[in-house]
């Protein structure tokens, strides 16, 4: 039997694709075919991912990410209250104008991982909710977009909500992102 190729960037983006699956699973079959990959790719991917973060003696988190992504192309520093921190940035070829970000505070301990937008690149205009397109921003582009945004809990440790206030009506919506990336509009 032959060992499994090294888990790297691309396996890591099988994995992001994954959870996207549940919402938008004709933009995942899409992007799979543009990666080269078997949807049995999408499902070892995971399944090793899984693995790997549910080891009992397993590398932490930003460790994890290290060996999977190499080393970041930006590490900056910054303020959340009273704390400093790093936010460590990899890119995603899938999306070349993201980047994949981990926060890590003090020790190492990772906050938070999504895709954000990359330096320097222009994010979309979003001037109503309907604006919103599946893939097209980031949570923290679609707060800005509709304040006063309101964090909500998602449904899975990597998935985000936010309540959405439409400036033309006033009325709340809902937009629903997976590691970080808007996925879908809940209905009224």
């Amino acid at each position: 039997m032959t060992d499994p190729a090294p888990f790297g960037p691309l396996q890591f983006q099988l994995v992001l694709l994954r959870r996207m699956a549940d919402h938008r699973p004709e933009l995942v079959e899409e992007a799979r075919r543009r990666l080269g990959a078997r949807p049995a790719d999408l499902r070892e991917a995971n399944r090793r991912w899984q693995a790997m973060v549910r080891a009992p003696r397993g590398r932490g988190p930003l460790r994890r990410y290290r060996s999977v992504l190499g080393e970041p192309e930006h590490t900056l520093k910054r303020r959340v209250g009273d704390l400093e921190c790093e936010a460590l940035l990899w890119p995603v070829p899938l999306w070349p104008d993201l980047r994949f970000e981990v926060t890590a505070g003090p020790g190492g301990a990772v906050w938070n991982e999504w895709l954000v937008r990359a330096p320097g690149a222009k994010g979309p205009r979003l001037t109503s909710p309907a604006a919103l397109r599946p893939w097209s921003c980031t949570v923290e582009e679609a707060a800005r977009a509709f304040p006063p945004a309101r964090p909500m809990e998602g449904s899975a440790p990597t998935r985000w909500a936010l309540a959405l206030t439409d400036p033309g009506t006033g009325r709340e919506r809902v937009a629903e992102f997976t590691w970080g990336l808007f996925q879908r509009l809940l209905p009224e």
